[in-house]
Parts: structure tokens; sequence; C-alpha cells
């Protein structure tokens, strides 16, 4: 048995005011688990994407959280859980006026290979983006895949 406490984890970098990476702290295996504090206009993903083996889990604790999925827009309040399958797309964003709690657990822990899409003003459109640490180690950047283009940077 493992027990954490949130005041001792640090946040990384990433689209939410607070992400606490609790996988290794916890000591699992098989379970892929994170914590966020989502302000208003923030997301929980850096863009709408899919992880080909992993099927994630989202609980709102507190707020809000709007999902883009394939079909519609899906918002989830305070006391609500949602479930995307492996392979299924979605992107959650904070559409309300309070900040949101929210716990994702994904599994397996492995996600396979995740496809990332956000739009490219460069390209006229939506494109498939990768994920990278900057040079300097001191914010996250996406990048389109097909111009090089830098479409989001999250310290």
């Amino acid at each position: 048995m493992h027990t954490v406490s949130l005041d001792d984890q640090r946040s990384r970098m990433g689209p939410a005011s607070t992400i606490y990476a609790l996988t290794d702290a916890l000591g699992a295996s098989d379970l892929a688990l994170n914590y966020y504090e989502v302000a208003p206009g923030e997301s929980t993903a850096y863009g709408y994407h899919s992880h080909a083996a992993q099927e994630e889990v989202f609980y709102v604790q507190s707020g809000e959280l709007t999902f883009r999925t394939a079909d519609d827009d899906v918002t989830v309040g305070a006391g609500e859980l949602v479930r995307f399958g492996r392979g299924e797309f979605q992107r959650s964003r904070n559409t309300g006026a309070e900040s949101a709690v929210v716990l994702a657990m994904g599994a397996p822990q492995d996600a396979g290979e995740t496809v990332t899409r956000r739009e490219c003003d460069e390209c006229g459109g939506e494109t498939v983006q990768g994920v990278e640490l900057a040079d300097e180690g001191d914010e996250v950047l996406v990048r389109c895949q097909a111009c090089g283009e830098v479409t989001g940077r999250y310290e």
C-alpha cells in the first residue's frame, strides 16, 4: 500500500494550472493517474487526441469540463465521470467560470501511440502535432508535424 499527499507533489508543466503526475508517487504499475486544477480556458490535454492502447476515465471533483468528441461536445460537472475508449479522440476544456478539479485515470499505464491534433495557422487547419520539451527545458512545445510551426507553449 502507498499513500501520498497532494501537498507533497510538484506540479509539472502543461496545459493546466496544476498537474500532479501521481502514477510513480503511488507506485502504480498498471494505471496512469493524474490530478489537475484547470482554470477557465485551460485543458487537461495539449490537443484533440487519442491513445491507441489506453482507455481514460475523468472524475470531475469540482467545476466542470467540456470535452470535444467525434460526435459532439459533452459537459461533465462536479461529481460526474466520463470514460473514453481506446482510440477515441477527445479534448477537455474548462468552459466554466471557476476552476475545475479533476482526477484522470488511464489503463493500461502504457497509452501506446498517442495522436494529437491542433489548429496550425501556417497550414490553415487542424494537423497532427508532436509534444516536446524545449531545448532550455523551461517549457513544453506543441509543434505541427507537417510544417514545424510551434502551435502551443506551456510553462
